[in-house]
């Protein structure tokens, strides 16, 4: 059924934005219980959105039911306080039931994914987006990343739609983005959100910043709230020294260990929040789990950001 397009509200974040994992339980299932602590306890340190069933969320394993449920019950514990963006994506048919489903879920929005497997021309990436507006009248933010290369001139078209709310950047091609921002301007769209959606973003984050991309991912908002709040104010007031520290002692040696392994930027953050005390589960395949060795060096990794935290405690806190 297509439904109605309206004008949407504009998406304001103001904070870290979470990406939650989706917890499984002994027997592999989605565990909503465990779910809904997880973003209690999160949603404690002011995010500025939660991106549910996105690819910290593990989208790519779980069925469109089990998708659904997770935003359901994700909107349900946030209930207001945060923008919800519910991940959809695949293939087109999948990606338009997701979309639904987020909206019938009482989602504000969609991250849209990358289509399943296939690459087509710059035209068919054009419709897939309309395909599944179609479906929907929720706003969407679109992914830039793998298979789903958008060109400046179809997001020069894409803005022109009131429903393509925002762009966000996984390819990591600084020049090809500034362009795409500077044609989303060009199209009037002053409203538009653009994100920096790499994989741990914080490393790269001053240079979008510079290109006109000021929000971006953080996958360790989900393990290690608390440091990914300090980073954030550190970069929101351009305290220089504090914001390379973190990333000198912290997120550069992530990063050394999450490119070791595959499937690691969402594994190690899974692997944080069990650390964390939560038995969230394992990883779904074709991701695996760290080994013991690896589990042990994250553990070090992450006293040494709760070390820098208690070093800087009233930045962390977001207070």
């Amino acid at each position: 059924m297509t439904r109605t397009t309206t004008m949407p509200a504009p998406l304001a974040f103001d904070g870290v934005l979470y990406f939650p994992i989706t917890p499984f339980d002994a027997a592999g299932e989605v565990d909503l219980g465990l779910l809904g602590t997880h973003l209690e306890s999160r949603l404690e340190h002011r995010p500025g959105g939660v991106f549910p069933a996105c690819g910290t969320g593990e989208l790519h394993a779980m069925s469109p039911s089990e998708a659904a449920r997770v935003v359901r019950r994700t909107v349900e514990v946030v209930d207001g306080s945060v923008p919800v963006i519910a991940g959809a994506g695949g293939g087109v048919a999948i990606a338009k039931d997701l979309a639904v489903a987020a909206e019938d879920a009482g989602a504000d929005a969609i991250l849209l994914m990358p289509p399943y497997l296939v690459t087509g021309p710059a035209r068919g990436l054009q419709g897939y987006v309309e395909d599944v507006l179609s479906a929907t009248s929720l706003p969407a933010i679109v992914y830039h990343r793998n298979n789903a290369r958008y060109t400046t001139e179809t997001m020069r078209h894409l803005a022109r739609n009131p429903q393509v709310v925002g762009f966000k950047d996984g390819v990591g091609d600084v020049a090809a983005a500034q362009d795409i921002v500077l044609a989303v301007h060009e199209e009037g769209r002053e409203d538009f959100a653009f994100f920096n959606g790499l994989l741990t973003a914080e490393l790269t984050q001053a240079a979008y910043r510079g290109i006109g991309i000021p929000l971006y991912s953080s996958a360790v908002f989900a393990m290690l709230p608390e440091l990914a709040t300090l980073f954030y104010r550190a970069y929101t007031e351009h305290d220089e020294p504090l914001r390379e520290r973190l990333l000198r002692e912290f997120y550069r040696p992530l990063v050394a260990l999450r490119d070791e392994t595959p499937g690691f930027a969402v594994s190690l953050i899974k692997a944080g929040v069990r650390l964390g005390g939560l038995p969230v589960g394992s990883v779904r395949s074709p991701f695996v789990d760290p080994t013991t060795a690896q589990t042990d060096r994250l553990a070090a990794l992450l006293a040494t950001g709760a070390d820098l935290v208690a070093e800087h405690a009233t930045l962390a806190t977001g207070r």
